[in-house]
């Protein structure tokens, strides 16, 4: 096996003792389940991070680049964003003034856990596991900035039940937003019952598991007894894609994390993560992320907030 080199520039793992309340977190225990934040620029909190929290991210002011997973975006004020738990964000600004900015970020992190489990015991919560599922992803909303803002001004001055049903309304009205998009380069839909949605889950994490390898439709077919044009009609319904299409992007997935995480050739990436050859990996790199490998590259080191070299 070719060993990759490590850039060792990999998300900041951010903790709970890291969270210095001049920064702007609340005291441990003052925030219970829920922590809220809010922070203007400069600050040391904008860096290329992730966490074991949910983090529900409003932005009030400036504009730039956003950066979740694999994602490269832009961001402006009103920009909303969920993400999942360790899932890697940063939110940098271009056009920040030179006295900086008093409020930029409203944030609000919470354990998924908790909400979990108590989905399996109360059945209003159930309508919140599929958002919990997309939040993996990473979720950017649209329409719903405003009405955000002012649930999380109410948790902010809110404490106790009252805090906690604040925010249970707030989960509520995003688990129910269908104008929304994921932000992670594969995508999976909600399923109704948990018989279908363990079927489909395992055959993600084989196709997953062995994206960089060569098989067909038919191998994994048979896998869970189905015939091709079965499977294909199955497949489409539960991921939003084409099996091909699907392969497809969980390879450029892969590329895009060895591509912004070692220092690895292009060349070798395109045959370390399945495609045959570069020409059509640069095609479907370009397709699913809009641009090369190389300008991903180049663009991904800005998540640090540096310049791009």
């Amino acid at each position: 096996m070719v060993s990759l080199r490590q850039r060792a520039r990999e998300p900041e793992l951010e903790h709970d003792f890291g969270r210095d309340l001049t920064l702007g977190y609340e005291p441990r225990e003052a925030h219970g389940s829920l922590r809220y934040l809010e922070h203007g620029i400069p600050t040391p909190l904008v860096r290329w991070h992730q966490h074991e929290e949910c983090e529900l991210h409003l932005i009030v002011q400036t504009r730039g680049k956003l950066f979740v997973g694999d994602y490269i975006g832009h961001f402006e004020p009103g920009n909303l964003v969920l993400t999942g738990p360790r899932l890697p964000h940063n939110w940098i600004s271009s056009d920040s003034p030179a006295e900086g900015v008093v409020l930029r970020d409203m944030v609000l992190q919470f354990s998924e856990a908790p909400l979990r489990q108590a989905g399996a015991e109360v059945g209003e919560l159930q309508g919140v596991l599929p958002l919990l599922e997309r939040a993996r992803h990473g979720i950017e909303f649209f329409g719903m900035s405003e009405a955000t803002r002012d649930a999380l001004v109410r948790i902010k001055h809110s404490h106790g039940l009252a805090r906690f049903g604040e925010f249970l309304m707030l989960l509520d009205k995003l688990a129910s937003c269908t104008d929304y998009r994921l932000l992670s380069t594969v995508q999976m839909q909600s399923f109704d019952d948990d018989a279908s949605l363990a079927q489909i889950s395992g055959i993600v994490s084989f196709l997953t598991e062995h994206s960089a390898e060569q098989f067909t439709m038919a191998d994994v077919s048979a896998r869970v007894s189905m015939t091709e044009s079965q499977f294909s009609r199955y497949f489409r319904r539960a991921t939003g894609n084409t099996f091909t299409d699907f392969v497809n992007r969980l390879r450029i997935n892969r590329a895009c994390q060895l591509l912004m995480e070692t220092d690895r050739y292009i060349n070798n990436v395109c045959y370390d993560v399945g495609f045959n050859n570069v020409a059509n990996f640069n095609r479907r790199f370009m397709q699913i992320k809009g641009m090369t490998p190389k300008d991903f590259r180049r663009q991904a080191e800005a998540r640090y907030g540096g310049k791009n070299p």
